[in-house]
């Protein structure tokens, strides 16, 4: 009897699992995916960003605007340092603390390279230019960050640098709701904009 009563114990256990399987591994993810394909499309393919057809990032990710040395291109915008290398499949910090010595020695080090990529002084870099966000993906920097590199673009590309500086305002994102967060500029988004504006050779 106690054998009998097993037996259908495991029937009914693995007929759960097998509707536990069907329905909530198959069924509600198509069910959630079909409604955010309808009400959100854009966002549910991963907010891609598409120039002539081709797909060149997105807007929720951070990328490097580099030559193929890995050295920063002078007629775009630069974003912040990644841990990840802007990997959304490694999205992470360094997990190094502010009172590591390698940090340290990492952003002095960051701190002088962007100064003289900038022709600014090293008080002037923005915190947000040699630091990683957490996730080692954000597309955005401050308006302050934009702002120390407004006269290496407009000199790469020969705009006038006002002209070029109020094309950063245009482009300044500000706070959500109007107190959330802090204004940003999405630095893909500007970069596409500069070439669609001024041309990719400057």
């Amino acid at each position: 009897m106690s054998a009998l009563r097993s037996g259908r114990q495991l029937v009914a256990a693995v007929r759960a699992l097998l509707v536990a399987t069907v329905v909530l591994g198959l069924a509600y993810p198509l069910l959630m995916t079909g409604v955010a394909q309808l009400i959100a499309p854009a966002q549910a393919d991963g907010s891609l960003v598409s120039v002539d057809g081709t797909v060149v990032g997105s807007s929720l990710i951070g990328q490097s605007f580099t030559d193929s040395d890995g050295d920063p291109l002078p007629e775009y915008f630069q974003t912040r340092p990644s841990a990840s290398d802007y990997d959304g499949a490694a999205s992470g910090g360094s997990n190094l603390g502010p009172n590591s010595s390698e940090l340290i020695d990492l952003v002095g080090e960051r701190r002088a390279e962007v100064a003289a990529f900038n022709g600014v002084t090293e008080d002037e870099v923005t915190a947000d230019a040699v630091t990683a966000s957490g996730s080692g993906l954000d597309p955005d920097i401050s308006p302050e960050y934009a702002a120390i590199q407004v006269e290496r673009v407009a000199e790469a590309r020969g705009v006038p640098v006002d002209e070029l500086r109020a094309f950063v305002e245009e482009h300044t994102a500000g706070r959500d709701l109007g107190f959330v967060g802090a204004p940003h500029v999405r630095v893909l988004e500007l970069n596409l904009a500069l070439d669609h504006r001024f041309g990719a050779e400057g």
